[in-house]
C-alpha cells in the first residue's frame, strides 16, 4: 500500500482530514491537481465552531494571529446581524481569514504530522476492490501513476472526479443566477462611495497586501453563465451601474463569477470510496458556510476512518459519517437556497416591492433575541447536534461539549477543549471515581483520556452529570447522571465499547 488513506484535494477539508488522520497514526497522502498552493481566497471567514475544532487541536492562536474578529455575521444581506457573540462558545465571533491563510497553517500542520502531499497529480480515475482501492493519476512528468490505498477520500470539489468515478449521484438545482466578486490593489473612491456602494447592497471588504475585495449582484448579469470571464469593463459598469460610482477600481488581481447551483451527494460514502467538502455538497455562498462545512465534514470523518484503519472500529461507526453529516449538508443547502431566493427576489423589478417588505419583516424577526439566536446557532454551526441512536440517552449526548473550566485530582487548571488536542476521547469523572481511571487505562488506554475533574465554570451546562464521554470531534458520546458507582461503572462499559470498540484486553 502507498498509504492507509488517499486524500484527493489540498483544500481546507483535505488537509484539515489528513490532519487528523496523521494525528491519529494513520499513513495519508494528499494528490492535488494544483502544481502550487491555491493563491486567491473565495472564502474569507471561519465561523464559531470551526474556531472551536482548531482550538480542540491546539491551533487556535495560529489562526488568531492572522485573523481578525468580528462579534457577528449576515444572514441574506439583511440589515440586523446575527449575534455571535451571545452564544455559548469561548470563540463567538467571525474569524475574518482569507482561504489562502487557512489552507497554509493547515499544510503547515500537515508536513508536521507527516502527510505526504503530492503535487501536480491528475486524478484520471478510482477503482475499489475488497482490500483496497487504486487512483489513477497522470503525475507532472506526463506519466501515469496508479496510487493503492485502503481507503479513499474525495475532497476534490464540485465538479469531483473522485464522486463521479464512484457512482455516487449528485443530485440538485441548476444554477439560474450568478454573483461576482473583484479584488484590487487600486481603489480611489470619491467620498462616500464606499459606503454609498454599501448601501445598496455591494460588499466591501479590506484583504491582505492592501486589496479590497467587492462582491455584487448586478440586477442586469445575473443570468450571465458563471463560466463566463469577468472584464475589468464588465465590473465597472456594473459597479457604476449599482452604486453610482465605480469606486476608482484598478489593478484587479482576481476577477470571478459565481452561481447558485446547489447540489448533495446522495451518499458521503460508497465502499471504501467517501466525500467531504465541496465534492459532497455546493450552494451559493450565502452567510459563507460552505469552507466551514468542510472543516466540520473532515473532524467528524478522520477519527471514524482511523478507527477503521486502527482497526478497532466498533460496527457502523464509518456509517455514521455519512448518517451525521448529509443532514448537515442538507440543512446548509436549504438556508442558502432560501437566502439566495431572498436577494434575487429583490433584484427582479416585479418582486421588489413584496421582496423589500419580506426584507423589513425578517429584520424585525431578527431583532428577537429567540429568533437571532436560533439562525445564529445554525450559521454558526454551533447548535449542530447529532440524533443519538439510544433512546433514552441523556439529553446532553449529540451536543458539542461546552469548553468548561475544569479542576484535575491534582488541582490544575485546565478546559475540555486543551484534552481534546490529542485527537482521543475523553472521558470526563465529574463524582471521584478511584477506580475510574485504572479501568478505563487497562482496556482503552490508547484510546480513551480518562480524567477525574470538577467545574469552575459558574455557566457549565453540565449540572447533575456524574461522567461523561467526549468524542474526538468534540461532541458528546455518552453521558449519566447516576451517583451510584456500581450502575455507573456499566453503563460506562457499555458506552466505552459501543464507542471506542472492544477493550484491548478482550481483543
Amino acid at each position: 500500500m502507498d498509504a492507509d488513506v488517499i486524500v484527493v484535494g489540498a483544500g481546507p477539508t483535505g488537509l484539515m482530514l489528513a490532519c487528523e488522520l496523521a494525528l491519529a497514526g494513520v499513513r495519508t497522502r494528499i494528490l492535488e491537481r494544483r502544481t502550487e498552493p491555491q493563491r486567491h481566497s473565495r472564502a474569507l471567514s471561519l465561523h464559531p465552531r470551526s474556531v472551536e475544532l482548531m482550538d480542540q487541536r491546539g491551533l487556535r492562536d495560529r489562526f488568531l494571529r492572522l485573523g481578525r474578529t468580528v462579534p457577528g455575521w449576515h444572514f441574506a444581506g439583511l440589515r440586523t446581524q446575527l449575534d455571535f457573540s451571545s452564544l455559548d462558545s469561548r470563540h463567538g465571533y467571525t474569524l475574518f481569514l482569507a482561504q489562502a491563510r487557512t489552507e497554509a497553517i493547515l499544510e503547515e500542520r500537515a508536513y508536521e504530522l507527516g502527510v505526504e502531499i503530492s503535487r501536480g497529480y491528475e486524478i484520471l480515475g478510482v477503482r475499489q476492490d475488497g482490500d483496497g482501492v487504486e487512483v489513477e493519476t497522470r503525475v507532472p512528468a506526463g506519466d501515469t501513476e496508479t496510487v493503492r490505498g485502503l481507503y479513499a477520500v474525495g475532497c476534490d470539489g464540485g465538479r469531483s472526479v473522485v464522486r463521479q468515478a464512484a457512482g455516487i449521484g449528485f443530485p440538485g438545482t441548476d444554477e439560474t443566477l450568478t454573483g461576482v466578486l473583484g479584488d484590487f490593489a487600486v481603489v480611489d473612491p470619491q467620498p462616500g462611495a464606499l459606503d454609498a456602494a454599501r448601501a445598496r447592497g455591494v460588499i466591501v471588504a479590506p484583504l491582505e497586501e492592501g486589496l479590497t475585495r467587492f462582491v455584487y449582484l448586478d440586477p442586469e448579469r445575473i443570468r450571465v453563465p458563471a463560466r463566463e470571464p469577468v472584464s475589468l469593463e464588465e465590473f465597472r459598469a456594473s459597479l457604476t451601474r449599482i452604486s453610482g460610482s465605480g469606486c476608482g477600481v484598478a489593478e484587479p488581481r482576481w476577477l470571478s463569477r459565481f452561481g447558485n447551483a446547489t447540489r448533495l451527494a446522495e451518499s458521503y460514502r460508497s465502499g471504501r470510496v467517501l466525500l467531504a467538502g465541496d465534492a459532497a455538497h455546493i450552494h451559493f455562498p450565502a452567510a459563507g458556510q460552505g469552507l466551514n462545512t468542510g472543516l466540520q465534514d473532515a473532524m467528524n470523518l478522520g477519527w471514524k476512518l482511523a478507527a477503521v484503519v486502527g482497526g478497532w472500529a466498533p460496527p457502523g461507526l464509518l456509517d455514521s459519517y455519512d448518517a451525521e453529516r448529509r443532514p448537515v449538508g442538507a440543512s446548509v443547502t436549504e438556508n442558502t437556497e432560501v437566502q439566495t431566493l431572498l436577494a434575487e427576489l429583490t433584484l427582479v423589478p416585479q418582486y421588489q416591492h413584496p421582496a423589500a417588505a419580506l426584507r423589513k419583516l425578517l429584520d424585525e424577526l431578527l431583532g428577537m433575541e429567540q429568533v437571532n439566536r436560533r439562525l445564529a446557532d445554525q450559521v454558526s454551526a454551533l447548535g449542530t447536534h447529532y440524533p443519538p441512536t439510544d433512546p433514552g440517552a441523556d439529553r446532553l449526548v449529540g451536543r458539542r461539549v461546552p469548553d468548561v473550566g475544569l479542576t484535575t485530582a491534582g488541582s490544575e487548571r485546565t478546559r475540555v477543549y486543551e484534552l481534546l488536542t490529542t485527537g482521543r476521547f475523553v472521558l470526563l469523572d465529574l463524582a471521584g471515581d478511584p477506580a475510574l481511571r485504572g479501568a478505563v487505562d487497562a482496556g482503552w488506554g490508547s484510546r480513551v483520556t480518562a480524567v477525574t475533574v470538577d467545574t469552575h465554570d459558574e455557566h457549565a451546562d453540565l449540572g447533575g452529570v456524574t461522567e461523561i464521554l467526549v468524542r474526538p470531534d468534540g461532541h458528546l458520546a455518552w453521558a449519566t447522571r447516576t451517583t451510584d458507582g456500581a450502575v455507573r461503572s456499566g453503563e460506562r462499559i457499555q458506552a466505552l465499547t459501543a464507542w471506542a470498540g472492544t477493550p484491548s484486553s478482550r481483543s
